[in-house]
């Protein structure tokens, strides 16, 4: 049985495109939301270093596209050597509604954790759409911080 290797996600955000956009290349807004810090404005052909404070990790993703307010598509996880593809998508569905759209692709079939990669990929997108719903519609930061005990 062969496995489709994609995971997708949509969300509506009550936002236009180019806030939505905005939110997610600018790297003081994605603080607000998804990683703690981005080292540079998402645009194509950089690398840019993103940093999740709360899990003391660092990563570098290449932007292979970024077309303003529709697509942003960017790779990742290749110094771990399971690179693959991450590409959002924004589709305006008037100037106050945005659909986001977010797919990974590129999961190895024959990796015996495959199952539990792609619900892993799909909880934290599914977390990142919430937390920037959040912060787009009703003003809330710092999503991304840790539970205080």
């Amino acid at each position: 049985m062969l496995l489709d290797t994609q995971v997708t996600t949509k969300f509506k955000i009550l936002k236009p495109t180019n806030e939505v956009f905005e939110a997610i290349v600018d790297p003081v807004k994605i603080g607000n939301f998804w990683f703690s810090s981005s080292s540079e404005r998402w645009e194509q052909g950089k690398s840019v270093t993103l940093r999740y404070d709360e899990y003391e990790a660092e990563g570098v993703i290449n932007v292979l596209e970024a077309e303003e307010s529709k697509k942003i598509v960017f790779s990742w996880g290749a110094e771990h050597g399971e690179e693959t593809v991450v590409t959002i998508t924004l589709q305006e569905l008037d100037n106050i509604r945005t659909i986001i759209e977010v797919t990974e692709s590129g999961l190895r079939e024959d990796d015996p954790e495959i199952v539990n990669k792609m619900m892993g990929q799909k909880e934290g997108c599914v977390y990142m759409l919430s937390s920037l719903k959040g912060y787009l519609e009703y003003a809330v930061k710092n999503l991304s911080a840790p539970l205080i005990h």
